[in-house]
Protein backbone atom coordinates (compact mmCIF):
# COMPACT_ATOMS: atom_id res chain seq x y z
CA UNK A 1 0.00 0.00 0.00
CA UNK A 2 1.53 3.68 -0.77
CA UNK A 3 2.55 5.84 1.75
CA UNK A 4 0.12 8.75 1.88
CA UNK A 5 1.39 11.98 2.44
CA UNK A 6 -1.15 14.10 4.66
CA UNK A 7 -1.95 18.17 5.10
CA UNK A 8 -4.48 18.83 5.78
CA UNK A 9 -7.92 16.78 6.75
CA UNK A 10 -10.34 19.45 5.09
CA UNK A 11 -10.08 21.32 2.12
CA UNK A 12 -10.11 25.03 3.31
CA UNK A 13 -9.39 23.55 7.49
CA UNK A 14 -6.35 21.89 8.98
CA UNK A 15 -8.46 20.51 12.08
CA UNK A 16 -6.46 17.32 12.09
CA UNK A 17 -6.68 15.65 15.84
CA UNK A 18 -6.52 17.03 19.46
CA UNK A 19 -5.04 20.48 19.71
CA UNK A 20 -3.71 22.48 22.30
CA UNK A 21 -3.01 26.09 22.31
CA UNK A 22 0.52 26.99 23.45
CA UNK A 23 2.81 30.21 23.44
CA UNK A 24 5.95 30.29 21.65
CA UNK A 25 7.42 31.30 25.17
CA UNK A 26 6.31 28.18 27.06
CA UNK A 27 9.26 26.90 25.33
CA UNK A 28 11.47 29.51 24.64
CA UNK A 29 12.08 30.51 28.51
CA UNK A 30 12.83 26.89 29.58
CA UNK A 31 16.20 26.58 32.00
CA UNK A 32 18.02 24.34 29.88
CA UNK A 33 18.81 25.52 26.34
CA UNK A 34 20.73 23.33 24.35
CA UNK A 35 23.67 24.43 22.05
CA UNK A 36 23.49 25.74 18.46
CA UNK A 37 25.38 23.02 16.47
CA UNK A 38 27.78 25.48 14.73
CA UNK A 39 29.39 22.95 12.38
CA UNK A 40 25.93 21.96 10.99
CA UNK A 41 24.39 25.62 10.98
CA UNK A 42 27.64 26.80 8.76
CA UNK A 43 26.91 24.30 6.23
CA UNK A 44 22.97 25.41 5.99
CA UNK A 45 24.24 29.18 5.38
CA UNK A 46 26.80 27.69 2.68
CA UNK A 47 23.39 25.59 0.86
CA UNK A 48 21.84 29.13 1.73
CA UNK A 49 24.53 31.31 -0.04
CA UNK A 50 24.43 28.74 -2.86
CA UNK A 51 20.86 29.42 -3.80
CA UNK A 52 21.00 33.06 -3.35
CA UNK A 53 23.86 33.30 -5.74
CA UNK A 54 23.41 30.17 -8.34
CA UNK A 55 19.74 29.01 -8.39
CA UNK A 56 18.58 29.96 -12.04
CA UNK A 57 15.91 31.89 -10.99
CA UNK A 58 15.76 35.02 -7.70
CA UNK A 59 14.37 33.73 -5.05
CA UNK A 60 13.13 35.88 -1.81
CA UNK A 61 15.00 35.58 1.39
CA UNK A 62 11.36 35.35 3.18
CA UNK A 63 10.59 32.46 0.91
CA UNK A 64 13.61 30.38 1.76
CA UNK A 65 13.29 30.86 5.70
CA UNK A 66 9.65 29.43 5.38
CA UNK A 67 10.68 27.05 3.07
CA UNK A 68 13.56 25.95 5.28
CA UNK A 69 11.09 25.91 8.29
CA UNK A 70 8.42 23.99 6.90
CA UNK A 71 11.53 21.49 5.60
CA UNK A 72 12.22 21.57 9.50
CA UNK A 73 8.79 20.33 10.60
CA UNK A 74 7.26 17.91 7.60
CA UNK A 75 10.27 15.84 8.16
CA UNK A 76 9.08 15.13 12.25
CA UNK A 77 5.96 13.32 11.84
CA UNK A 78 3.13 13.44 9.77
CA UNK A 79 1.56 16.06 11.72
CA UNK A 80 3.54 18.64 13.08
CA UNK A 81 3.84 21.96 10.07
CA UNK A 82 4.32 25.20 9.12
CA UNK A 83 0.94 27.56 8.84
CA UNK A 84 1.40 30.05 6.40
CA UNK A 85 -1.08 32.92 7.26
CA UNK A 86 -3.48 31.41 5.28
CA UNK A 87 -3.16 28.27 6.83
CA UNK A 88 -3.03 29.61 10.10
CA UNK A 89 -6.57 31.54 9.48
CA UNK A 90 -7.86 28.60 7.95
CA UNK A 91 -6.97 26.59 11.36
CA UNK A 92 -8.42 29.14 13.66
CA UNK A 93 -11.82 29.41 11.36
CA UNK A 94 -12.34 25.59 11.36
CA UNK A 95 -12.39 24.97 14.62
CA UNK A 96 -15.42 27.34 14.81
CA UNK A 97 -16.90 25.30 12.86
CA UNK A 98 -16.72 27.54 9.43
CA UNK A 99 -14.76 27.67 6.57
CA UNK A 100 -14.79 28.36 2.96
CA UNK A 101 -13.89 25.27 0.62
CA UNK A 102 -15.55 22.22 -0.83
CA UNK A 103 -15.91 19.77 1.50
CA UNK A 104 -13.30 17.03 1.26
CA UNK A 105 -11.04 15.32 3.43
CA UNK A 106 -7.79 15.09 1.80
CA UNK A 107 -4.54 13.06 1.48
CA UNK A 108 -1.57 12.39 -1.28
CA UNK A 109 -1.00 9.07 -2.52
CA UNK A 110 0.87 8.04 -5.59
CA UNK A 111 1.10 12.07 -6.80
CA UNK A 112 -2.38 12.49 -6.90
CA UNK A 113 -5.06 14.04 -4.29
CA UNK A 114 -6.55 11.11 -2.10
CA UNK A 115 -10.44 11.82 -1.06
CA UNK A 116 -10.00 10.67 2.32
CA UNK A 117 -13.74 11.41 3.24
CA UNK A 118 -16.44 14.01 1.96
CA UNK A 119 -17.89 15.91 4.77
CA UNK A 120 -22.00 15.61 5.17
CA UNK A 121 -23.62 18.34 3.54
CA UNK A 122 -21.07 20.33 1.46
CA UNK A 123 -20.66 20.45 -2.08
CA UNK A 124 -18.38 17.44 -2.58
CA UNK A 125 -20.81 15.36 -0.42
CA UNK A 126 -23.81 16.26 -2.69
CA UNK A 127 -21.75 15.96 -5.62
CA UNK A 128 -21.17 12.35 -5.08
CA UNK A 129 -17.08 12.66 -4.40
CA UNK A 130 -16.47 9.37 -2.80
CA UNK A 131 -13.74 8.17 -0.12
CA UNK A 132 -10.70 6.71 -2.13
CA UNK A 133 -11.35 8.49 -5.26
CA UNK A 134 -7.79 9.66 -7.18
CA UNK A 135 -8.21 13.52 -7.99
CA UNK A 136 -5.88 14.00 -11.29
CA UNK A 137 -7.03 17.04 -12.50
CA UNK A 138 -7.95 20.79 -11.06
CA UNK A 139 -9.49 22.32 -14.14
CA UNK A 140 -6.72 22.23 -16.81
CA UNK A 141 -3.75 21.98 -14.10
CA UNK A 142 -2.60 18.51 -13.53
CA UNK A 143 -2.10 17.41 -9.90
CA UNK A 144 1.43 15.68 -10.79
CA UNK A 145 4.10 17.98 -9.75
CA UNK A 146 2.06 19.36 -7.42
CA UNK A 147 2.39 19.55 -3.37
CA UNK A 148 -0.37 18.76 -1.66
CA UNK A 149 -0.46 22.26 -0.12
CA UNK A 150 -0.51 23.40 -3.75
CA UNK A 151 -3.20 21.60 -4.74
CA UNK A 152 -5.34 22.53 -1.46
CA UNK A 153 -4.85 25.74 -2.32
CA UNK A 154 -5.94 25.70 -6.22
CA UNK A 155 -9.36 23.45 -4.74
CA UNK A 156 -10.36 26.97 -2.22
CA UNK A 157 -11.79 29.87 -3.68
CA UNK A 158 -13.95 32.09 -3.40
CA UNK A 159 -17.66 30.92 -2.37
CA UNK A 160 -20.12 30.31 -5.58
CA UNK A 161 -16.58 29.96 -7.90
CA UNK A 162 -16.82 26.47 -9.71
CA UNK A 163 -13.95 24.14 -10.14
CA UNK A 164 -14.09 20.52 -11.74
CA UNK A 165 -12.34 17.89 -10.47
CA UNK A 166 -11.04 15.19 -12.92
CA UNK A 167 -11.44 11.69 -10.63
CA UNK A 168 -9.69 8.53 -10.96
CA UNK A 169 -12.79 6.09 -9.08
CA UNK A 170 -11.71 2.12 -8.36
CA UNK A 171 -14.38 0.54 -10.62
CA UNK A 172 -14.97 2.75 -13.43
CA UNK A 173 -13.63 2.22 -16.59
CA UNK A 174 -13.00 6.12 -17.22
CA UNK A 175 -12.14 9.19 -15.54
CA UNK A 176 -14.88 11.19 -14.24
CA UNK A 177 -15.48 14.45 -14.69
CA UNK A 178 -17.02 16.61 -11.15
CA UNK A 179 -17.86 20.31 -11.38
CA UNK A 180 -17.94 21.36 -7.97
CA UNK A 181 -19.26 24.92 -6.61
CA UNK A 182 -17.33 26.32 -3.75
CA UNK A 183 -19.12 27.44 -0.66
CA UNK A 184 -18.89 28.38 2.95
CA UNK A 185 -18.68 25.46 4.78
CA UNK A 186 -20.59 25.11 7.77
CA UNK A 187 -19.60 22.08 9.48
CA UNK A 188 -22.06 20.82 12.38
CA UNK A 189 -20.88 19.44 15.33
CA UNK A 190 -23.38 17.50 16.56
CA UNK A 191 -26.49 15.97 15.13
CA UNK A 192 -29.58 13.30 17.49
CA UNK A 193 -32.69 11.89 17.07
CA UNK A 194 -34.84 9.71 18.31
CA UNK A 195 -34.48 6.41 16.77
CA UNK A 196 -37.18 4.59 17.89
CA UNK A 197 -39.23 5.61 21.45
CA UNK A 198 -36.83 4.80 24.31
CA UNK A 199 -33.87 4.94 22.23
CA UNK A 200 -31.56 8.02 21.16
CA UNK A 201 -28.62 8.70 18.60
CA UNK A 202 -26.51 11.44 18.86
CA UNK A 203 -23.32 11.94 15.93
CA UNK A 204 -20.81 14.25 16.53
CA UNK A 205 -18.95 14.85 13.15
CA UNK A 206 -16.12 17.17 14.34
CA UNK A 207 -14.60 18.16 17.69
CA UNK A 208 -14.91 22.00 17.59
CA UNK A 209 -15.37 25.10 19.79
CA UNK A 210 -19.24 24.47 20.41
CA UNK A 211 -19.70 20.71 20.50
CA UNK A 212 -19.77 21.21 24.52
CA UNK A 213 -23.14 23.47 24.28
CA UNK A 214 -23.88 21.85 21.21
CA UNK A 215 -24.04 18.30 23.13
CA UNK A 216 -25.90 19.56 25.73
CA UNK A 217 -28.63 20.77 23.80
CA UNK A 218 -28.86 18.16 21.87
CA UNK A 219 -29.11 15.18 25.25
CA UNK A 220 -31.51 17.58 26.85
CA UNK A 221 -33.80 17.47 23.47
CA UNK A 222 -33.52 13.55 23.15
CA UNK A 223 -34.81 13.69 26.74
CA UNK A 224 -37.67 16.08 26.90
CA UNK A 225 -40.31 13.50 26.34
CA UNK A 226 -38.49 11.11 29.27
CA UNK A 227 -35.90 8.66 30.02
CA UNK A 228 -34.23 6.85 27.62
CA UNK A 229 -33.44 3.17 27.43
CA UNK A 230 -30.49 3.50 25.65
CA UNK A 231 -28.13 5.96 23.69
CA UNK A 232 -25.92 5.68 20.78
CA UNK A 233 -22.94 7.74 20.63
CA UNK A 234 -21.70 7.65 16.97
CA UNK A 235 -18.34 8.30 16.34
CA UNK A 236 -17.37 7.62 12.88
CA UNK A 237 -15.73 8.85 10.62
CA UNK A 238 -14.68 11.96 13.05
CA UNK A 239 -11.55 12.87 12.68
CA UNK A 240 -11.00 14.90 16.00
CA UNK A 241 -10.20 18.49 16.47
CA UNK A 242 -10.04 19.99 19.94
CA UNK A 243 -8.77 18.21 23.20
CA UNK A 244 -11.03 20.02 25.49
CA UNK A 245 -14.37 19.31 23.07
CA UNK A 246 -13.21 15.41 23.81
CA UNK A 247 -12.87 16.01 27.74
CA UNK A 248 -16.37 17.67 27.52
CA UNK A 249 -17.98 15.34 25.74
CA UNK A 250 -16.47 12.29 28.21
CA UNK A 251 -17.08 14.51 31.15
CA UNK A 252 -21.05 14.49 30.10
CA UNK A 253 -21.57 10.91 30.64
CA UNK A 254 -18.44 9.89 33.48
CA UNK A 255 -19.05 10.89 36.90
CA UNK A 256 -17.71 13.86 38.27
CA UNK A 257 -13.49 14.11 38.65
CA UNK A 258 -12.64 10.32 36.82
CA UNK A 259 -9.31 10.51 34.98
CA UNK A 260 -10.21 11.20 31.28
CA UNK A 261 -6.76 11.54 29.22
CA UNK A 262 -3.03 12.09 30.05
CA UNK A 263 -0.30 13.30 27.76
CA UNK A 264 3.32 12.95 28.14
CA UNK A 265 6.39 14.97 26.34
CA UNK A 266 9.65 16.23 27.44
CA UNK A 267 8.42 19.35 29.11
CA UNK A 268 6.59 19.56 32.27
CA UNK A 269 3.78 21.70 30.21
CA UNK A 270 3.08 18.61 28.07
CA UNK A 271 3.11 16.23 31.53
CA UNK A 272 -0.83 16.52 32.47
CA UNK A 273 -3.71 14.86 33.41
CA UNK A 274 -7.63 15.60 32.66
CA UNK A 275 -10.19 14.71 34.83
CA UNK A 276 -13.64 15.14 34.42
CA UNK A 277 -14.28 18.21 35.52
CA UNK A 278 -15.56 21.76 34.10
CA UNK A 279 -11.81 23.76 34.73
CA UNK A 280 -10.42 20.78 32.17
CA UNK A 281 -13.10 21.45 29.31
CA UNK A 282 -14.10 24.73 29.87
CA UNK A 283 -12.34 27.62 27.32
CA UNK A 284 -13.33 30.83 28.67
CA UNK A 285 -17.01 30.75 29.22
CA UNK A 286 -18.14 31.05 32.86
CA UNK A 287 -21.34 28.67 32.98
CA UNK A 288 -20.78 25.00 32.32
CA UNK A 289 -23.47 23.49 29.93
CA UNK A 290 -23.22 20.17 31.39
CA UNK A 291 -25.02 20.83 34.46
CA UNK A 292 -28.14 21.27 33.10
CA UNK A 293 -28.03 17.53 31.70
CA UNK A 294 -30.66 15.18 33.08
CA UNK A 295 -29.40 12.71 35.72
CA UNK A 296 -30.25 9.81 33.59
CA UNK A 297 -27.50 10.95 30.97
CA UNK A 298 -24.86 9.44 33.33
CA UNK A 299 -26.61 5.72 33.56
CA UNK A 300 -28.49 5.32 30.35
CA UNK A 301 -27.04 2.08 28.54
CA UNK A 302 -24.54 2.76 25.80
CA UNK A 303 -22.75 2.20 22.79
CA UNK A 304 -19.98 4.14 21.07
CA UNK A 305 -19.79 3.03 17.67
CA UNK A 306 -16.51 3.83 15.98
CA UNK A 307 -14.71 3.11 12.19
CA UNK A 308 -11.26 3.57 11.04
CA UNK A 309 -11.95 7.41 10.23
CA UNK A 310 -12.44 8.08 13.95
CA UNK A 311 -9.40 9.69 15.34
CA UNK A 312 -7.82 11.86 17.52
CA UNK A 313 -10.20 13.36 19.47
CA UNK A 314 -12.50 10.60 18.90
CA UNK A 315 -10.31 7.75 20.22
CA UNK A 316 -9.86 9.90 23.69
CA UNK A 317 -13.80 9.36 24.18
CA UNK A 318 -13.93 6.18 23.49
CA UNK A 319 -11.03 4.98 25.19
CA UNK A 320 -12.02 6.91 28.28
CA UNK A 321 -15.99 5.60 27.55
CA UNK A 322 -14.28 2.25 27.39
CA UNK A 323 -11.32 1.67 30.06
CA UNK A 324 -14.30 2.98 32.60
CA UNK A 325 -16.84 0.55 31.36
CA UNK A 326 -19.22 3.07 30.81
CA UNK A 327 -20.01 2.24 27.58
CA UNK A 328 -19.82 -0.86 24.75
CA UNK A 329 -17.23 0.63 21.88
CA UNK A 330 -18.79 -1.30 18.84
CA UNK A 331 -17.19 -1.24 15.21
CA UNK A 332 -14.28 -1.59 13.66
CA UNK A 333 -10.13 -0.16 14.43
CA UNK A 334 -9.93 3.26 15.11
CA UNK A 335 -7.39 5.19 12.91
CA UNK A 336 -4.89 5.60 15.50
CA UNK A 337 -3.52 8.96 16.11
CA UNK A 338 -2.44 9.55 19.90
CA UNK A 339 -0.19 12.68 19.54
CA UNK A 340 -1.15 16.09 20.66
CA UNK A 341 -0.14 19.46 18.43
CA UNK A 342 0.60 22.82 19.79
CA UNK A 343 0.00 25.52 18.06
CA UNK A 344 2.44 28.18 18.19
CA UNK A 345 2.28 31.66 16.65
CA UNK A 346 5.06 33.03 15.37
CA UNK A 347 5.47 37.17 13.87
CA UNK A 348 3.46 37.32 10.51
CA UNK A 349 0.53 35.95 11.52
CA UNK A 350 1.67 32.44 10.96
CA UNK A 351 2.55 29.78 13.36
CA UNK A 352 3.76 26.05 13.73
CA UNK A 353 2.06 23.22 14.97
CA UNK A 354 4.17 20.94 16.72
CA UNK A 355 3.74 17.51 17.96
CA UNK A 356 4.57 17.76 21.73
CA UNK A 357 3.01 14.63 23.90
CA UNK A 358 1.40 11.49 23.28
CA UNK A 359 -2.16 11.01 24.87
CA UNK A 360 -2.98 7.84 26.94
CA UNK A 361 -6.33 6.76 28.46
CA UNK A 362 -7.21 6.49 31.64
CA UNK A 363 -5.78 2.72 31.82
CA UNK A 364 -2.35 4.23 30.26
CA UNK A 365 -3.21 2.93 26.82
CA UNK A 366 -1.48 4.37 24.02
CA UNK A 367 -3.44 4.48 21.21
CA UNK A 368 -0.46 5.91 19.03
CA UNK A 369 -0.08 3.39 15.58
CA UNK A 370 -2.66 1.23 17.23
CA UNK A 371 -6.09 3.04 17.50
CA UNK A 372 -9.16 1.89 20.17
CA UNK A 373 -10.06 -1.72 19.46
CA UNK A 374 -13.81 -2.06 20.34
CA UNK A 375 -15.18 -4.62 22.40
CA UNK A 376 -17.19 -6.09 19.71
CA UNK A 377 -16.31 -5.84 15.73
CA UNK A 378 -18.63 -4.80 13.66
CA UNK A 379 -17.97 -4.55 9.56
CA UNK A 380 -19.48 -1.85 7.76
CA UNK A 381 -21.83 -3.67 5.86
CA UNK A 382 -23.28 -7.57 6.20
CA UNK A 383 -21.05 -8.56 3.26
CA UNK A 384 -17.78 -6.86 3.93
CA UNK A 385 -19.35 -4.52 0.90
CA UNK A 386 -17.58 -0.87 1.90
CA UNK A 387 -14.82 -2.75 3.91
CA UNK A 388 -11.67 -1.30 1.68
CA UNK A 389 -8.54 -1.07 3.45
CA UNK A 390 -8.23 2.54 4.94
CA UNK A 391 -5.27 4.48 5.37
CA UNK A 392 -4.23 4.79 9.10
CA UNK A 393 -1.88 6.32 11.36
CA UNK A 394 0.69 3.64 11.22
CA UNK A 395 0.66 3.62 7.23
CA UNK A 396 1.82 7.51 7.53
CA UNK A 397 5.13 7.87 6.51
CA UNK A 398 7.55 8.68 9.93
CA UNK A 399 4.24 8.18 12.17
CA UNK A 400 5.40 8.22 15.92
CA UNK A 401 5.78 4.39 17.35
CA UNK A 402 4.32 3.20 20.49
CA UNK A 403 6.36 2.71 23.26
CA UNK A 404 3.53 1.28 25.36
CA UNK A 405 2.60 -1.33 23.25
CA UNK A 406 2.85 -4.86 24.12
CA UNK A 407 2.89 -7.44 21.92
CA UNK A 408 -0.74 -8.24 22.86
CA UNK A 409 -1.61 -5.07 22.11
CA UNK A 410 -0.14 -4.93 18.48
CA UNK A 411 -2.47 -3.38 16.23
CA UNK A 412 -4.65 -5.61 13.40
CA UNK A 413 -3.40 -5.99 9.83
CA UNK A 414 -5.17 -3.41 8.13
CA UNK A 415 -3.05 -3.48 5.53
CA UNK A 416 -4.11 -6.85 3.85
CA UNK A 417 -7.67 -7.96 5.40
CA UNK A 418 -8.99 -10.83 4.16
CA UNK A 419 -11.40 -10.50 0.63
CA UNK A 420 -14.73 -10.39 1.77
CA UNK A 421 -17.54 -12.63 0.27
CA UNK A 422 -21.02 -12.95 0.56
CA UNK A 423 -23.06 -15.99 1.70
CA UNK A 424 -22.67 -17.16 -1.41
CA UNK A 425 -19.15 -17.41 -2.18
CA UNK A 426 -19.14 -14.31 -4.30
CA UNK A 427 -16.82 -11.07 -3.89
CA UNK A 428 -18.34 -8.55 -1.92
CA UNK A 429 -17.33 -6.18 -4.74
CA UNK A 430 -19.63 -8.32 -7.06
CA UNK A 431 -22.70 -8.42 -4.66
CA UNK A 432 -25.97 -6.75 -5.29
CA UNK A 433 -25.92 -5.69 -1.94
CA UNK A 434 -23.01 -2.50 -2.05
CA UNK A 435 -23.15 0.31 0.72
CA UNK A 436 -25.18 3.03 -1.18
CA UNK A 437 -22.82 6.10 -2.22
CA UNK A 438 -23.42 8.23 0.48
CA UNK A 439 -25.04 6.53 3.32
CA UNK A 440 -27.33 7.97 5.54
CA UNK A 441 -26.17 7.52 9.61
CA UNK A 442 -28.63 5.89 11.35
CA UNK A 443 -30.91 5.03 8.91
CA UNK A 444 -32.14 1.00 8.03
CA UNK A 445 -29.51 0.72 5.45
CA UNK A 446 -27.05 1.73 8.30
CA UNK A 447 -25.62 -1.71 8.69
CA UNK A 448 -23.38 -0.94 11.43
CA UNK A 449 -25.58 1.54 13.58
CA UNK A 450 -28.23 -1.22 13.40
CA UNK A 451 -25.79 -4.02 14.56
CA UNK A 452 -25.02 -1.36 17.49
CA UNK A 453 -28.94 -0.74 18.20
CA UNK A 454 -29.59 -4.64 18.97
CA UNK A 455 -26.20 -4.88 20.80
CA UNK A 456 -27.53 -1.22 23.00
CA UNK A 457 -30.96 -3.55 23.63
CA UNK A 458 -29.20 -6.61 25.20
CA UNK A 459 -27.13 -3.92 26.89
CA UNK A 460 -30.21 -2.64 28.18
CA UNK A 461 -32.13 -5.67 28.91
CA UNK A 462 -28.85 -7.05 31.19
CA UNK A 463 -28.95 -3.49 33.08
CA UNK A 464 -32.11 -3.82 33.71
CA UNK A 465 -32.18 -6.78 35.20
CA UNK A 466 -29.34 -6.08 37.47
CA UNK A 467 -31.54 -3.48 39.02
Amino acid sequence: MSKIKTLSLTVGSFIAGALITLQLPAFADKDVKPGLPIEDLRTFAEVYSAIKQGYVEPVEDKKMISNAISGMLSNLDPHSAYLDADAFKDLQVGTQGEFGGLGIEVGMEDGLVKVVSPIEDTPAYRAGVKAGDLIFKLDETPVKGLSLSDAVKKMRGKPKTSIKLGILRKGETKPLEITLVREVIKVQSVKSKIIEPGYGWVRITQFQETTIPDLAKHLNNLYKDGELKGLVLDLRNDPGGLLHGAIGVSAAFLPPDVKIVSTDGRTEDAKQEFLARPRDYLRGTREDPLRTLPTGVKKVAMVVLVNGGSASASEIVAGALQDHKRAAVVGTQTFGKGSVQSVLPLPGNTAIKLTTARYYTPEGRSIQAKGITPDIIVEESANGAGNAPRIREADLERHLENKRETESQKPVDTKTPQKPTTKNGKDAKDSDDEMPARLEYASKEDYQFQQALNILKGLQIMQSKTK
